[in-house]
């Protein structure tokens, strides 16, 4: 392990997945608490996550790079570059930056900080319970890097190291943009058994487990595909298979795709309008 608990790390801007991160972070003994510094325009914030998880705010994002051996870039996408031109004298060089930001790419980042060493990373929100999947972009060289991811998020789920930008962004929006995909398919579980007389708790919770245990089935069983598993739930001509045909003809995998491709073209809008 090459990130110890003697070592900092500094979150610029606290929203909703930087406070994931950092939950996960201190919950799994990755790094202590006290070597956590956070900054944010909203001081309110900065009080709240110091009283809920025993981190450092500080000052200014100026403070927080000085204080810092890994700055992790967690603002909103639009305040991103705005928020590190002014600082371009005080990150160290070979500084290492993570961005969590969606839309701005690596060339743009290393345009406005040329000397640190950038990595682009998108979590997604099951890291809160260590179930999360972690991809990862560096146009670079460099072992430590891998290392140094592997180090501090692997305790918050799966690590995916991703060839270029191109898959980095597909991951985005089928892993991360995907987790809310999934809930959208999950309220029209929930409606639909509240429609015919269930309790909206019980047919919340009867919905997660239909999700869950298809799921860890499905890991459960390597050695079957995806497709072997339904078949083994819809007999020929039954009730599951008049189902699914019903899925198929409404064109409910086009449907998906199409989310999938509006997902991707905005972060592509994003990436035109962030440079």
């Amino acid at each position: 392990m090459i990130f110890s608990g003697t070592n900092t790390i500094g979150f610029m801007g606290c929203g909703n997945m930087a406070q994931a991160i950092i939950k996960g972070l201190i919950d799994n003994k990755v790094i202590p608490a006290q070597k956590i510094f956070i900054s944010n325009r909203s001081q309110g914030k900065l009080l709240k996550l110091r009283d809920q998880f025993g981190v450092n705010p500080v000052n200014s994002n100026e403070e927080l790079v000085e204080k810092s051996q890994v700055v992790v870039l967690a603002m909103k996408p639009q305040d991103l570059l705005a928020a590190i031109d002014p600082m371009g004298g005080i990150f160290q060089e070979k500084q290492i930056v993570i961005s969590l930001a969606a839309g701005v790419k690596l060339n743009t980042l290393k345009k406005h900080l040329p000397l640190c060493r950038w990595i682009r990373l998108m979590p997604n929100t099951p890291t809160l319970i260590g179930q999360g999947l972690v991809g990862y972009y560096t146009d670079q060289t460099d072992s430590y890097l891998d290392t140094l991811v592997e180090d501090l998020f692997k305790p918050l789920g799966q690590c995916s190291k991703l060839k270029d930008e191109e898959q980095f962004e597909s991951f985005m929006v089928a892993c991360s943009s995907g987790i809310g995909f999934v809930y959208e398919m999950m309220i029209y579980w929930q409606d639909w058994m509240i429609e015919y007389g269930f309790e909206e708790e019980v047919a919340q919770n009867l919905t997660l487990q239909t999700f869950l245990g298809a799921s860890l089935l499905a890991k459960g069983s390597p050695h079957l595909t995806l497709e072997e598993l339904q078949t083994r739930v819809a007999s020929k001509k039954g009730v599951t298979e008049a189902g699914l045909q019903s899925m198929r003809d409404s064109e409910i995998e086009r449907s998906l795709r199409v989310a999938f491709e509006k997902a991707g073209l905005r972060n592509q809008e994003m990436a035109k309008l962030l440079k």
